[in-house]
């Protein structure tokens, strides 16, 4: 129980704030969804800092990685919104910004990933 309840607090941390920055973001710059774009890839940094540390240091309880990395990473980060965000690309016929969004989302977000670890075990 007391796992569960660090993920979900972590989790409501984690979707509030990509609530407010999707929500301050996505209606500034047209149709490319930057603010789930952005969560993603900072939640991708994220995890990467705080896995990476835990690796290195040993120095993160499990209760810390649940409620860091697995609670609010996971609630910050979203792949229904950027699966959605991708559909409505491709029924607007818009290929484009559909093979922008999905390349950039996916291979920044990788190297997101890298450069958290990298940092957090050259520190």
């Amino acid at each position: 129980m007391k796992n569960f309840l660090l993920v979900f607090i972590g989790g409501g941390f984690g979707s509030g704030l990509r609530y407010l920055i999707g929500k301050y973001l996505n209606s500034s710059l047209g149709s490319f969804p930057i603010g789930t774009f952005t969560v993603n890839i900072i939640g991708s940094l994220l995890i990467g800092l705080i896995l990476g540390y835990a690796a290195k240091e040993n120095s993160l309880s499990q209760n810390q990685v649940l409620l860091l990395a697995t609670g609010f990473c996971g609630g910050f980060t979203t792949f229904s919104a950027f699966a959605n965000e991708n559909f409505q690309l491709l029924k607007t016929g818009d290929i484009m910004q559909f093979s922008i969004y999905t390349i950039s989302s996916i291979v920044v977000g990788l190297i997101a990933v890298f450069i958290g670890i990298y940092i957090a075990k050259n520190l």
